[in-house]
């Protein structure tokens, strides 16, 4: 059974940072590619990041290029998303979601497992 985790949420001012982590099992992540989406109240959820199977390859959304890095240990199954320089718009739920793509898709459809979300507020 394929089960993802995300932990790493929580409070943060304007201008701050956090680190979201997504620990994987049931699946060879080595050969799958990874994203995060988010999900703000009363709005679809939307794509942030996404991490092509061998973890060389990065997709954002034009909303968090230059602020967000995602990144893949495929020996510990584990795929980060570190924020920086945070935005009252960044609050939502971050979802960390697998797909059997390659190179990661921007498309929520595109993804077959999903972990349950970790809560992200930026307070102005």
């Amino acid at each position: 059974q394929v089960q993802l985790v995300e932990s790493g949420g929580g409070l943060v001012q304007a201008g701050g940072s956090l680190r979201l982590s997504c620990v994987a099992s049931g699946r060879t992540f080595s050969r799958y590619a990874m994203g995060w989406f988010r999900q703000a109240p009363g709005k679809e959820r939307e794509f942030v990041a996404s991490i092509s199977w061998s973890g060389v390859i990065t997709y954002y959304a034009d909303s968090v290029k230059g602020r967000f890095t995602i990144s893949k240990d495929s020996a510990k199954n584990t795929v980060d998303l570190q924020m920086n320089s945070l935005k009252p718009e960044d609050t939502a739920v971050y979802y960390c979601a697998t797909t059997p793509r390659v190179l990661g898709s921007s498309r929520p459809g595109e993804y077959d497992y999903w972990g349950q979300g970790t809560q992200v507020t930026v307070s102005s």
